[in-house]
């Protein structure tokens, strides 16, 4: 009995060998036909007996490619069609796209088997891949995704690729970065000034970054900045030459040996190091490591990856076992992707430049991650990850989420998929702004999606508000907290009211006041805030993020009056006259907004204690005080109080007392920091605990997000303390807690607005 069938695949199928996997498949189970590449995934002809034809379907999604996804799998009778063999046929990029753009991935393990063969053609060669490994989303200028519609479209296959390239039987069967030494991209050292340095550009990279010397290296996504992290002059003199005093660098090491040698490791670290995402991992340094100080000044933690590329994989060795790996941009603006750019811009920065004539058409960032509880958590998702969609049951269709002002990620709806697009980060420069409209109109071709309908975060200040004027669109207004709490709802599948913990920076709320640590209850299409931390004045308002001792001297003032602003003078002798300017500012209230916000209240007990009065990156005041406990330990809670106003308010007049005695006691700062750590969790769950007793019917569901939940210790106490009350405790395990994932929670409340108008 003989059997045609017609086979549509969605999903993650396009450059991930898909199609040599179709064409091995048909010739074990001996059918005919065609496979085919198309806007609308991978269409696939099949004929032959009907026992054949049926165990080829049954194989198909069980034995696809490592690195592919099958989203959808439809199979339809077809007409008998009589072919002779089974064949790949060109691609069709008639229609509307239901693509799932291909990631980029590292070098797989056959690949590195090959590069390290003296008797292979490839030996050696930094731009080995197959259908396995590679750039992907980089390099894409069309869809679908071939080679022509690539920024491999000028590197002319030879003779010997062409083959490997034609045969369905080869792993690099319609591989589209496909090359060799004799017709692929090349790579040159360069000196600062463009001058070309003889010899084996990798090699003699490699020697300079051993004697010191600080090189630009162009990666997958854009260009890093490397020196060697055992040197700590050289680790200093980036830093200085940079301008970045403080903020951690990232590094890469040559292998899993010595990221074990360097750091106490756990099995999910090591997975993640290993997998094709290869993205930073943040983990635990051993004491006495010979990575330098100054690569993570103050900090218990690295962030730490392995050679993805197969020119990284010869840069690093034995000799040079472990470099800085940092992105080579100035503070504040994108990523550098372009040649001419990086020439013109590291000037005085760089003292090398390692660059390739691969052009990179779409830069991204390196993903960084840290494991909590056993599971991975994002604290940035860009290169391995973007721009693989997730999936709901809620129509999003041609809806843009447009994210937040810090850490900016935005996102599309089409149909049932949310395509969330790279880090963008601070929309606060004019760089920034056109990187955020570049990548958001690729990526809207890309999705074949002409929006209708944009969220945006309800603060009238943001950048979001002037870019979303200039399209014809209808606009949502979403708080910023609300929509974190969605965004965690939404990837854990919950779609019935729950209650959300968002400990958080910074948020405007619709009391025109700075949220940030609130318990909320409710769903995508509306909530109530039951509770938040007691407001306190932040005098110079965002100078306070930058400048933490502010914000002690707001909260010092606030509970304790003259006295706090006395002890505010003596506690910052440098700023003493300062002390006195915001007083008077507070008093009067000119620039001097209320906040009650989880970042702000780590800031000033940061500021406090004198680990941090002055940040120089993101985070810094609260992170270095995260940094001093050990979150293996429960410590003893200050006093606090949880008051009944219109909501339940957390007071932490007592708790501010309990420290200032500690600190005059001489107290030891890590006990104290762990006491705060404490503090919050305890005042949380008793918010909850009174919200729960006052709402006794409300369901026992509970979300944590915000940027606060990046915190170890409080999101593992809070876990434990909450089941106790019999809440089932969700997080975030698909995207950042933090702003970078923002824009999914924007988008599903958009969604549920949609819905509830259109009803």
């Amino acid at each position: 009995m003989q059997k045609a069938v017609n086979i549509t695949v969605k999903g993650r199928v396009q450059g991930v060998g898909f199609r040599p996997f179709i064409f091995a498949l048909a010739q074990r189970y001996q059918v005919k036909g065609t496979v085919q590449n198309n806007m609308d995934g991978v269409f696939i002809h099949v004929e032959g007996d009907a026992d054949a034809v049926d165990q080829f379907i049954h194989a198909l999604p069980i034995q696809a490619p490592r690195l592919s996804r099958i989203d959808e799998m439809v199979v339809t009778i077809a007409q008998w069609r009589a072919f002779k063999d089974f064949s790949i046929i060109p691609s069709e990029r008639k229609g509307s796209s239901s693509l799932v753009i291909p990631i980029d991935t590292a070098v797989c393990d056959d690949c590195l088997r090959e590069m390290n063969d003296p008797n292979d053609h490839r030996y050696r060669y930094p731009f080995i891949n197959c259908t396995q490994c590679g750039p992907r989303y980089t390099i894409i200028e069309k869809l679908p995704y071939d080679r022509p519609f690539t920024s491999m479209h000028s590197f002319q296959m030879c003779e010997r690729c062409e083959q490997e390239y034609e045969d369905p039987m080869n792993r690099r069967h319609h591989a589209q970065p496909i090359a060799c030494p004799i017709c692929g991209p090349s790579v040159t050292l360069l000196k600062a000034y463009g001058q070309k340095v003889q010899g084996d550009a990798i090699e003699q990279a490699k020697q300079y970054i051993r004697a010191g010397a600080i090189v630009a290296v162009k990666g997958l996504g854009g260009y890093h900045l490397a020196c060697d992290a055992t040197n700590e002059q050289a680790v200093q003199q980036l830093r200085l030459r940079k301008q970045r005093p403080n903020r951690p660098l990232a590094v890469m090491a040559a292998s899993l040996d010595i990221v074990e040698q360097l750091c106490e490791i756990t099995r999910e670290e090591k997975q993640l190091l290993i997998s094709p995402e290869a993205p930073i991992v943040v983990i635990k340094q051993k004491r006495n490591t010979m990575i330098a100080p100054s690569v993570a000044p103050g900090l218990q933690t690295v962030g730490v990856m392995l050679p993805y590329t197969p020119l990284h994989h010869l840069l690093l060795d034995e000799q040079l076992p472990v470099v800085v790996m940092t992105s080579a941009n100035r503070s504040g603006v994108p990523i550098i992707y372009e040649d001419e750019q990086v020439l013109r811009d590291l000037q005085g920065i760089a003292d090398y430049f390692l660059i390739h004539n691969r052009p990179i058409v779409h830069p991204i960032d390196d993903s960084v991650v840290q494991v909590e509880n056993g599971t991975i958590h994002f604290i940035r998702r860009a290169r391995g990850f973007v721009p693989d969609p997730l999936w709901t049951e809620h129509d999003v269709h041609e809806i843009v989420a447009l994210g937040g002002q810090q850490k900016n990620v935005f996102a599309f709806g089409r149909h049932h998929q949310i395509f969330l697009g790279p880090h963008i980060g601070d929309l606060e420069h004019v760089e920034v702004v056109e990187h955020f409209q570049r990548e958001y109109e690729h990526l809207r071709t890309w999705m074949g999606v002409t929006p209708k309908v944009a969220a945006v975060d309800l603060h009238p200040n943001y950048e979001t508000w002037n870019i979303v004027k200039k399209w014809n669109v209808d606009v949502v207004a979403v708080q910023h907290h609300h929509a974190h709490m969605v965004s965690c709802m939404e990837e854990n599948h919950i779609h019935s009211p729950c209650f959300g913990l968002i400990l958080d920076g910074t948020g405007y709320g619709e009391d025109g006041h700075i949220w940030g640590f609130e318990l909320l209850y409710g769903d995508a299409t509306q909530y109530k805030r039951l509770g938040h931390l007691t407001y306190t004045p932040l005098p110079g308002g965002e100078r306070c993020i930058k400048e933490p001792w502010r914000t002690t001297v707001g909260m010092l003032g606030y509970y304790f009056g003259e006295e706090g602003y006395s002890l505010a003078e003596k506690r910052f002798i440098e700023q003493a006259n300062d002390v006195r300017v915001l007083r008077q500012m507070i008093k009067k209230g000119l620039h001097s907004p209320l906040a009650g916000t989880c970042g702000r209240l780590f800031d000033a007990v940061s500021a406090f204690l004198h680990v941090c009065t002055h940040s120089t990156y993101d985070g810094e005041a609260a992170i270095r005080l995260s940094e001093l406990i050990d979150d293996t330990k429960i410590y003893e809670t200050y006093p606090f109080r949880v008051k009944k106003c219109d909501e339940w308010e957390i007071d932490l007049t007592e708790m501010w007392r309990s420290i200032i005695k500690d600190v005059e006691a001489h107290e030891q700062t890590n006990t104290i920091a762990g006491r705060f750590h404490e503090t919050v969790v305890q005042a949380s769950v008793e918010m909850i605990r009174l919200a729960l007793q006052q709402y006794p019917t409300y369901e026992r569901n509970i979300v944590l997000s915000g940027g606060s939940m990046h915190n170890r210790y409080i999101t593992k106490r809070l876990r434990q303390e909450l089941n106790k009350l019999g809440l089932c405790v969700y997080t975030h395990q698909k995207v950042p807690c933090n702003d970078g994932g923002l824009a999914l929670g924007q988008l599903m409340i958009a969604a549920h607005r949609r819905e509830r108008v259109c009803v």
